[in-house]
C-alpha cells in the first residue's frame, strides 16, 4: 500500500510545481519520456552575435552540478531547444552541430552515427520550434520536432558528444552551459 500512496504524492508533487518563464517562454519544471521523468536541472539562453536563438534546457533524472558529472551520467537526460529566433535554416543547424563535435568531439566528425544524425534534420527552424534531444541511457540519440518524432541513432558516443556539445570544455555557449547546470530547484 505504501507504493501507490507514494506514486499519488509523487503526482500530486509534479502537479503543483510551477512552470518559470524564460524570454516569455514556460519552461516546464519535469518531463515524462517513456515512462520515466525528468526533472529540470537548469535553462539558459544560447546567443550569437547578441541574437537570442533559443532557450536551452536540460533535464535529468537527478541533479547534476558539473559538465565532467553530467557528461559521465549514464542516466537519461533530455535538451529542449526553445527557438526564439525568427528561422533558423536546417543547413546552419547542421553547421552548427558539426561545429559543436569538431570542438568537442572531433573523433565523431564523418563518423556514420554523426552524419545519420545530422541527417535527421531536415526542416528549418523558427519561433517557437520545439525541438528535443533524448539521450537515452541506453545509449540512443531519438530527436523530435514539435513532438514528431525524427529519428533515433544507437550510439553512446553520440549520446555524449551531443551532451558536449552543451556542456563540453568548448560549449556552443559558456552561459548557456551554466545556466543548464544551476540546479532549478535551489532557485528561490
Amino acid at each position: 500500500m505504501r507504493v501507490p500512496l507514494a506514486l499519488l504524492v509523487t503526482l500530486f508533487l509534479a502537479a503543483t510545481a510551477q512552470a518559470i518563464e524564460i524570454a516569455d517562454v514556460q519552461i516546464e519544471p519535469s518531463i515524462t519520456v517513456n515512462g520515466h521523468v525528468l526533472k529540470l536541472n537548469g535553462s539558459g539562453i544560447r546567443k550569437k552575435f547578441f541574437v537570442k536563438v533559443y532557450i536551452g534546457s536540460l533535464y535529468s533524472s537527478h541533479p547534476l552540478s558539473s559538465a565532467p558529472q553530467a557528461l559521465s551520467d549514464s542516466a537519461d537526460k533530455l535538451i529542449r531547444m526553445n527557438f526564439l529566433y525568427s528561422k533558423i535554416e536546417k543547413e546552419k543547424i547542421t553547421e552548427a552541430f558539426k561545429e559543436g563535435f569538431a570542438k568537442n568531439s572531433p573523433e565523431l566528425l564523418g563518423s556514420g552515427e554523426a552524419r545519420k544524425f545530422l541527417s535527421l534534420f531536415t526542416d528549418d527552424f523558427k519561433r517557437g520550434d520545439v525541438v528535443d534531444l533524448f539521450l537515452g541511457g541506453n545509449g540512443s540519440v531519438t530527436v523530435k520536432h514539435n513532438g514528431k518524432e525524427l529519428g533515433m541513432v544507437a550510439s553512446s558516443r553520440l549520446a555524449t558528444g551531443v551532451l558536449a556539445i552543451f556542456l563540453g570544455e568548448k560549449p556552443a555557449d559558456e552561459g548557456l552551459k551554466k545556466g543548464m547546470l544551476m540546479h532549478m530547484d535551489k532557485v528561490p
